[in-house]
C-alpha cells in the first residue's frame, strides 16, 4: 500500500516536470520528452538483466532455489521496460533520425537483449526439470550479461546514428539540471511500478508453490 500511494505521489510529480515544466529541447523541440521515458526504461532493463543474471549464476552455485524466484519474478519486468526502451527508441528516432528503425548497434544490440529476455522467461515454461533448469537459466544469464556492455559502449565502439552518453554518474553530464530532475523523477516513477509489479508477481509464485506442496501433501 505504502509503495502504491509512494508510486501515485510520485507520478503526478513526474509527469508535471516531464511534460509541462521541463523546458523544449532547442534542436528537438517538445520530442526531446520521449526521453523521460526512453531513458529510465533502458537502465531499468539492463539493471534486471544484470541483477538476474547474478541471482541465477549465485543460485546455481549455492543451491538457493529462492534466487530463481526472484528472478523469474523480475524477468517480466525487464522485458516489458525492454520493449518500451525499443518502442519509444523507434517513435523518438522518426523525428530525429528520419526513420522509425535503423539497424543501428545500439538499438540491434537492445533487440539481443530483449531476446535473451524471452529465452529466460520461455525455459520457465518449457524445461521441468528442477535439476537441470538452473543450469539452463544460469547459462542464458551469463551469455546475455555479455551483450550488456556492448549495448553500454556501442556508441563509442562503432560509428552510429545513437548519440554517445550525455548523462555520465561519474562525470560532467551535458543534460541541464532542469531536465535531470525530471528524468530521474521518471526513474524513480517507473523503479517504484517495476517494484509493485515484482511483488504481486512474487506473491504469486509464492501462493503457486504453497498450493503446489499442499497437493503433494
Amino acid at each position: 500500500k505504502y509503495v502504491l500511494l509512494l508510486f501515485i505521489i510520485v507520478l503526478s510529480i513526474g509527469l508535471s516536470e516531464a511534460l509541462i515544466f521541463s523546458p523544449e529541447d532547442y534542436k528537438q523541440g517538445d520530442a526531446v520528452r520521449i526521453m523521460y521515458v526512453h531513458v529510465p526504461a533502458a537502465w531499468i532493463s539492463l539493471g534486471i538483466f544484470s541483477l538476474i543474471t547474478f541471482l541465477s549464476i549465485f543460485g546455481y552455485i549455492f543451491k538457493v532455489q529462492n534466487f530463481f524466484l526472484i528472478s523469474k519474478s523480475l524477468a517480466p519486468s525487464g522485458f516489458v521496460f525492454n520493449i518500451i526502451a525499443l518502442v519509444t527508441g523507434s517513435i523518438w528516432g522518426k523525428p530525429t533520425w528520419g526513420t522509425w528503425w535503423a539497424w543501428d548497434a545500439r538499438l540491434t544490440s537492445m533487440l539481443v537483449l530483449m531476446l535473451f529476455y524471452i529465452f529466460f522467461i520461455l525455459s520457465f515454461k518449457f524445461f521441468k526439470n528442477k535439476d537441470s533448469l538452473p543450469k539452463i537459466l544460469s547459462s542464458i544469464s551469463i551469455l546475455g550479461i555479455i551483450n550488456i556492455p556492448i549495448i553500454k559502449y556501442s556508441v563509442e565502439w562503432w560509428s552510429t546514428l545513437h548519440q554517445p552518453a550525455s548523462i555520465k554518474f561519474l562525470g560532467n553530464s551535458s543534460v541541464h539540471s532542469s531536465m535531470l530532475i525530471p528524468l530521474f523523477l521518471m526513474l524513480l516513477v517507473l523503479l517504484l511500478y517495476c517494484a509493485l509489479i515484482f511483488l504481486m508477481k512474487y506473491k504469486t509464485e509464492i501462493i503457486k508453490i504453497k498450493k503446489q506442496n499442499i497437493k503433494r501433501l
